[in-house]
């Protein structure tokens, strides 16, 4: 298939792309005044660089400051964006061990901003890009790693039922159900034929390891930017990101994480691949998965390539549909194009750990 066959016009190009980026403030301020208590306007939104899916603000307001997340404009694969399913888990986790913001209203309303879209609080922290943590010192660095290994257990260690969770997503046949998901929104976002992507697709569902039986709300896209930290502590205050979350395997999810191991050390995916873990004061994948096990009560994580596979090939599959999105004029990111790009080199790491 010829990529510009996909392709909108320029004018449809450059309308969408505005959209992303801008938000009609006079009209959400008169509707944020009306469903937030103690809102007070006139607001500026300024949109936060990076983030690949749901386009996400800073809102400046006389009563303080909001973070706005949204559904991007134009035609989106089904599922996808589910920013209510967001404000959702940040609703039900208020008060337990995951620290999340605090969410303040939910908008379904296509006409306020011409698109769903949520408001949650600000908090004051910092947000770690590369894993290597270069702006820390090696006896700091550890302490990181392993609040994210810490707070990642807190979370499959919810009760989702008392936590109101129940019906966030069905029980067991995880893995099938997931790659079955994917697989079609892969072939939907598809622009070229991949080898290794159609060897997954033969060899993930022949796989699949028993169902354990094991059930916890997994957050989906666990990573290291996706946790803001306190200002000055290796304490995390709040988890973000919660587009991809559901009830699952809670093994998808540490597989998912322990990736940033193994990822290459590039611009567009920052991975420690090569990387002198001791000299750098951050535990290697052994140590991971050992504090992991003792905070979830469990002796050891069996098939282990096969979860690590299977993130490999859902990291490629929401790349390609980030790059899908970038052809069709309707990315969140301006990297967008490029991380796209990454998904022959996924599917290709997915492969060797199959072999």
């Amino acid at each position: 298939m010829q990529l510009v066959a996909i392709c909108p016009n320029s004018m449809e190009n450059k309308a969408i792309s505005q959209a992303v980026d801008t938000l009609d403030t006079v009209k959400l301020n008169a509707y944020l005044g009306a469903h937030i208590e103690g809102f007070q306007g006139p607001i500026e939104a300024e949109k936060f660089p990076g983030g690949q899916s749901n386009p996400t603000f800073l809102l400046k307001a006389t009563s303080g400051n909001y973070v706005l997340r949204r559904k991007p404009p134009g035609v989106l694969l089904k599922s996808a964006h589910a920013v209510d399913r967001e404000y959702k888990v940040l609703q039900c986790l208020a008060d337990t061990d995951v620290p999340v913001p605090r969410a303040y209203h939910l908008c379904k309303d296509d006409d306020v901003i011409g698109s769903m879209f949520y408001v949650m609080s600000f908090e004051k922290g910092r947000i770690l890009w590369d894993p290597a943590l270069p702006e820390l010192d090696k006896q700091t660095r550890g302490n990181f790693h392993r609040e994210m290994v810490r707070v990642l257990a807190a979370m499959h260690n919810v009760d989702v039922n008392a936590a109101g969770l129940g019906d966030y997503g069905k029980p067991g046949n995880y893995f099938e159900r997931q790659i079955g998901r994917w697989s079609k929104q892969y072939r939907a976002a598809e622009t070229d034929t991949i080898d290794a992507m159609e060897k997954l697709f033969e060899w993930l569902p022949a796989n699949i390891p028993a169902d354990d039986g094991q059930v916890s709300l997994i957050h989906g896209d666990y990573r290291l930017d996706n946790v803001m930290f306190h200002p000055t502590e290796p304490r995390a205050i709040a988890v973000l990101d919660w587009e991809l979350s559901t009830l699952g395997h809670p093994l998808a999810d540490i597989a998912y994480y322990c990736m940033c191991l193994r990822l290459p050390q590039e611009d567009n995916v920052k991975g420690l691949l090569g990387a002198n873990l001791a000299e750098l004061g951050i535990p290697n994948e052994k140590d991971v998965i050992a504090q992991y096990c003792n905070l979830r009560g469990i002796d050891r994580i069996e098939h282990w390539n096969f979860y690590l596979a299977f993130s490999f090939f859902r990291l490629a599959c929401i790349c390609q549909g980030v790059y899908k999105r970038a052809l069709d004029g309707n990315a969140s990111s301006k990297n967008a194009m490029d991380v796209g790009k990454l998904t022959q080199s996924l599917t290709q790491m997915a492969v060797a750990l199959i072999k």
